[in-house]
């Protein structure tokens, strides 16, 4: 996929109108069709090896009032999606003892990326951070974050690893680290100076 292309891409907040197309993304990446994104906000017993139900439980979230995320689009086509709202809607991250909040702010929260096979490795994963630090700001948050995989570069990762992105890409847009509870995971916090994403420069 020619790098010019990315000017072609559009992102959108996921909404009913929106689900016929996030449904698509899921169903191309097999890891995801069993998921659906519902990782973080279910319990384990909850979640585990729980498809169908996962994929109900998504579709109530996304008729309800907060949107569950964005997705990214090639023209017409849907090929990304960003989970991103309100940390309040991943009560997993509370039961992480790497991931447990650092304090009492108000944040929203960054916690996955599915990317279509065609459009991996192009940098669609910095454009979709950006997209939705722009959607959380323009939804009223202060302070947005992420829990990205510490890079090792002695080590390879394989995709299922990476599916809350890596810490040097949110470094190159502006997110700070703020815990050291794990050499694998931390917490990243992107705190903007204006009401404005990062910078496309960044990317």
């Amino acid at each position: 996929m020619p790098a010019r292309s990315l000017k072609r891409l559009t992102f959108k907040a996921v909404t009913c109108a929106e689900l016929p197309d996030l449904e698509r993304v899921f169903l191309a990446v097999p890891g995801s069709s069993m998921c659906w994104c519902m990782y973080w906000r279910k319990t384990r017993a909850q979640w585990w090896d729980n498809g169908a139900e996962n994929r109900a439980d998504m579709k109530e979230i996304v008729a309800g009032e907060v949107s569950p995320g964005i997705l990214a689009y090639d023209g017409d086509e849907p090929v990304a999606w960003c989970s991103i709202a309100p940390r309040s809607e991943f009560p997993g991250l509370e039961r992480s003892p790497t991931l447990r909040a650092v304090d009492s702010e108000t944040v929203w929260s960054i916690t996955c990326f599915t990317i279509a096979r065609s459009h991996r490795k192009i940098g669609l994963t910095s454009l979709l951070i950006r997209a939705a630090v722009e959607h959380a700001l323009d939804n009223g948050a202060k302070v947005i974050e992420a829990y990205p995989m510490t890079n090792l570069p002695q080590k390879r990762r394989t995709v299922g690893e990476a599916f809350m992105g890596f810490s040097t890409t949110f470094e190159r847009l502006g997110f700070k680290q703020v815990s050291e509870r794990s050499c694998v995971r931390n917490i990243w916090r992107y705190r903007p100076l204006s009401k404005a994403a990062p910078s496309p420069n960044a990317v």
